[in-house]
């Protein structure tokens, strides 16, 4: 697990990376940021994963972030957890 990766979820559709790397570098150095896309559509699936330079400004911007309003959502921001397996869909 990476103490510097921070899921960022409920996300409004119409966000975008740099709408994200902009927000969370109130909090520190953001070295990348994923918006995850829908891969039919393109448009953005309400969920991202932003990284932070250290664990310090990660931990900084849960405690700043987590259920705070932004762009007219609350966030859910906490530490990114490993994906887990699943079965294969047929």
């Amino acid at each position: 697990m990476n103490p510097n990766r921070l899921f960022v979820g409920n996300l409004s559709y119409q966000t975008m990376e740099n709408d994200l790397q902009d927000y969370f570098s109130q909090a520190g150095v953001v070295t990348s940021v994923h918006l995850m896309l829908d891969k039919m559509t393109g448009r953005s699936r309400g969920f991202a994963f932003v990284e932070f330079a250290t664990a310090e400004e990660a931990a900084k911007a849960v405690e700043k972030f987590h259920n705070q309003p932004f762009q007219g959502r609350n966030l859910t921001v906490n530490v990114a957890r490993p994906r887990e397996e699943r079965a294969p869909r047929s």
